[in-house]
């Protein structure tokens, strides 16, 4: 059972850990390549997390405790726009100040079957944006295709380290994909 992060460091090497395994997945990430992304060495990096394994666990369960708290958030607003509108907003500050950590939730979309919990993941995203997809296709590919839209402008957001220009644009292109327009 992964351990709640230290804050600081531990944060750090959890969100550049699950980015890089969101990218590659967990068998194609290694050791050396984790800890060379957190600037420590193998040693180090284990210092603060035992195993690939335990530091892969920590950072889908951050990420799980993420979604979590944004669907509480968005739990006592009524269904529709506005409630899809604040569920954006939160998972997009989210993803500005922690990209890794969103993208390794939003692999379940891309990589499926990978994670043993990914259900919990999808029952989250479905209770944010109160969905049945297998009845609303339609409206199911529109919210993947805002929260891929989200994922990639974010990370493109943090590139350009430009994350208050960004924000309200991100914002206005994911509520556009969900057919929802700007008052």
């Amino acid at each position: 059972m992964p351990r709640p992060p230290r804050t600081g460091v531990d944060e750090k090497i959890l969100d550049a850990a699950a980015a890089l395994f969101a990218r590659h997945g967990f068998e194609q990430t290694s050791l050396k390549t984790l800890a060379d992304a957190v600037g420590l060495s193998k040693a180090g990096l284990l210092h603060h997390f035992p195993s690939k394994e335990a530091l892969f666990e920590a950072a889908w369960e951050q990420s799980r405790v993420l979604s979590r708290h944004v669907a509480d958030q968005v739990a006592p607003l009524e269904p529709g726009p506005a409630r899809e509108r604040r569920a954006l907003e939160l998972l997009t500050d989210i993803a500005l100040d922690r990209p890794g950590l969103v993208a390794l939730l939003f692999r379940s979309m891309t990589a499926p079957g990978e994670d043993p919990q990914q259900a919990q993941d999808e029952l989250l995203l479905n209770e944010m944006f109160v969905i049945e997809p297998e009845k609303e296709l339609a409206r199911a590919i529109r919210i993947v295709g805002a929260l891929s839209a989200m994922a990639v402008l974010t990370l493109l957001a943090n590139q350009e380290g430009d994350k208050t220009t960004w924000r309200p644009l991100i914002l206005a292109t994911c509520y556009d994909a969900l057919g929802h327009r700007e008052a």
